[in-house]
């Protein structure tokens, strides 16, 4: 699928609802675990999709979209979502990501992007040279694959439990 502005709002929205669907109302331990090691629970997760609406997707947009010379973005700090998490509950999080993500939405779509705004380009600290439809589409493609990470994890609290099963569950394999 090519990349389409408007499919991709339709990520955005949702994303917020799927997360509440998900963690607001079960047992801590359901999104408080891990894979083990440094990966992250359900909860970090969240906060890390905070720290995104407040740093990273909307302010790289307006880096592009802006009229400076210099269009580097600032690096992404992958650990600042510990101290966002701190001190908070689930269901705090999810009311902060659910009203940072709306304010986002409302900016990006008052910005009306032509095809011509997303072909113009931002400088990624790693990456160098980006679109802003190849950072639209990260954005959107970043929210699934975080979905599918927090379902993940979730699983595998009962991968010792399934038995036999497990021969037919991937998402406890992988």
């Amino acid at each position: 699928m090519e990349f389409n502005l408007q499919k991709s709002l339709e990520v955005w929205r949702n994303t917020p609802d799927v997360l509440d669907t998900l963690l607001y109302s079960v047992d801590k331990e359901w999104y408080e675990n891990n894979e083990g090691g440094n990966s992250w629970s359900p909860f970090h997760i969240v906060a890390h999709l905070i720290v995104g609406e407040k740093t990273d997707w909307l302010m790289r947009v307006e880096i592009i979209l802006s009229d400076k010379t210099d269009k580097r973005f600032p690096p992404f700090n992958m650990e600042i979502h510990i101290e966002e998490a701190k001190g908070k509950t689930m269901a705090q999080l999810l009311g902060t990501f659910k009203m940072l993500r709306a304010n986002n939405l409302r900016k990006l779509e008052a910005m009306k992007l032509t095809q011509a705004d997303l072909d113009k380009t931002g400088i990624h600290p790693e990456f160098g040279r980006v679109t802003l439809k190849q950072h639209l589409a990260t954005w959107t493609v970043h929210d699934l694959g975080h979905i599918a990470q927090i379902t993940r994890v979730m699983s595998k609290q009962y991968k010792t439990e399934v038995g036999p099963w497990m021969e037919y569950l991937p998402i406890l394999t992988r």
